[in-house]
C-alpha cells in the first residue's frame, strides 16, 4: 500500500498547492474540509483526493478523518481574528483536537506534520543570521502566541506519535493574496511600509520551495521530534522587492511612504473599534501593528540545510517574476 496522507487547511494557498504536488507524486491524498465550506479540492488526476468533512469540534469525524492514513500535515488556521480567543479557536483546539482523534483512532500515525510560523518564534534582533530554533520564543502578537501554543498542545498531546513542526516565513507564490496587495501598490508606482522599510530585512520563501522542506520533513526519519525554519538562503529588504517586480510591472520610480510605529498603532487602535462593532477582523490592529513595524523578521535556514538538506531553490526574482505572471494571467492585476 503507498503513502496516504491527511492535509488540512487543502483550499487554502499553502494547501492547495501541497495538494498538488502531492498528487503529482503518486501519493494517495485525504483532505479534511470544514461543513460550511463551499470549496472543493480539485485535482487533475481524477480520484486522487479524497474529501472528508467535518468540523474541528466533531471528535466522531476527525476520528474518521485521521483512520487508515500514514502521515498528517496539518496546515489549517487563522491569521486574523478579533481577539485572542479567536486566534485560540483557530491555531490551538484544532491541533488538541487532531491529536486526540489520533490517539483514539490512529496511534499508530507515522508523522504528524505541524505547520506552525515565524510569529510563534518572534523576530530577530539583527538581519543576519535571523532566529534559530534554538533562540527562546519571544512573539510579539497574538497570532504569533497561538501559534506558539499551537506547537506546545502538539508536544504536549503527541505522545509516541513522531511530532515535527516547521515555521515558515513569509510566503510568497501563485495564489497568495496578502503580497499582491504590495504588488497592486508598486503597480501604481508607491509603496507604502509600516516602520522603517529601508531599515527592514526579512526571511521569504516560495510556495513551492514550502512545500518541497515541508515534504522533506515529513519524510525524514531524522526530523522526528525537530522544528526547522523552511526559509530563503539570506534576508532580503524592500528595496530586492522593488527591483524584482520592475521588469514585471514596469514601473520607473516608486514613491516610498514609511507610516512612523505611532499612526501604525493609532491606525490600528481605530480599526480595533470598528472591528469591535462589526465583528470582523480589522486589516490593521494595534495587535498586527506589533508585527509590521518589526525591523527583521528573519530566521535562519542553517538547521533545514545541514538536517534536511533543504535549500530554497527559487532566485526572489525568478519567483517575484513568476507571481506577477500568474496574477496577470488571473485578472489580479
Amino acid at each position: 500500500m503507498g503513502e496516504k496522507v491527511l492535509v488540512t487547511g487543502s483550499t487554502g494557498f499553502i494547501g492547495s498547492r501541497m495538494v498538488e504536488a502531492l498528487v503529482r507524486q503518486g501519493v494517495s491524498v485525504r483532505v479534511l474540509l470544514r461543513p460550511e465550506s463551499l470549496s472543493s479540492v480539485r485535482s487533475s488526476a481524477s480520484g486522487a483526493v479524497e474529501e472528508f468533512r467535518g468540523g474541528y469540534d466533531d471528535a466522531e469525524a476527525l476520528g474518521r478523518a485521521v483512520t487508515g492514513v500514514g502521515k498528517i500535515i496539518h496546515l489549517a488556521g487563522v491569521t486574523r481574528a478579533v481577539d485572542e480567543e479567536g486566534y485560540i479557536a483557530g491555531n490551538v483546539r484544532p491541533v488538541e483536537n487532531l491529536l486526540r482523534a489520533v490517539t483514539r483512532c490512529n496511534p499508530q500515525l507515522e508523522r504528524f506534520l505541524l505547520v506552525s510560523s515565524l510569529a510563534a518564534a518572534g523576530p530577530a534582533s539583527s538581519p543576519s543570521p535571523g532566529v534559530r530554533e534554538s533562540d527562546p520564543p519571544e512573539p510579539v502578537s497574538m497570532y504569533g502566541r497561538s501559534k506558539l501554543l499551537g506547537e506546545a498542545a502538539a508536544k504536549r498531546l503527541a505522545g509516541g506519535v513522531p511530532l515535527t513542526i516547521v515555521r515558515p516565513p513569509a510566503v510568497y507564490g501563485p495564489g497568495d493574496r496578502d503580497i499582491l496587495e504590495v504588488f497592486r501598490m508598486m503597480q501604481k508606482s508607491f509603496l507604502v511600509s509600516a516602520g522603517d522599510s529601508r531599515k527592514q530585512r526579512f526571511s521569504m520563501v516560495h510556495v513551492d520551495d514550502l512545500v518541497e522542506g515541508m515534504l522533506l520533513a515529513l519524510r525524514s526519519v531524522e526530523a522526528a521530534g525537530q522544528t526547522y525554519f523552511i526559509t530563503s538562503p539570506r534576508p532580503f529588504g524592500w528595496d530586492e522587492v522593488i527591483e524584482a517586480a520592475r521588469p514585471v510591472l514596469g514601473f520607473r520610480r516608486i514613491l516610498r511612504i514609511d507610516l512612523p510605529s505611532p499612526i501604525v498603532f493609532g491606525l490600528g487602535t481605530i480599526l480595533d473599534a470598528v472591528a469591535g462593532l462589526t465583528g470582523s477582523p480589522a486589516l490593521i490592529s494595534r495587535d498586527k501593528a506589533c508585527e509590521l513595524t518589526q525591523a527583521y523578521w528573519t530566521c535562519s535556514p542553517e538547521k533545514a540545510a545541514d538536517e534536511l538538506g533543504f535549500t530554497a531553490p527559487t532566485p526572489l526574482g525568478e519567483g517575484v517574476a513568476d507571481t506577477l505572471r500568474w496574477y496577470k494571467a488571473k485578472g489580479w492585476l
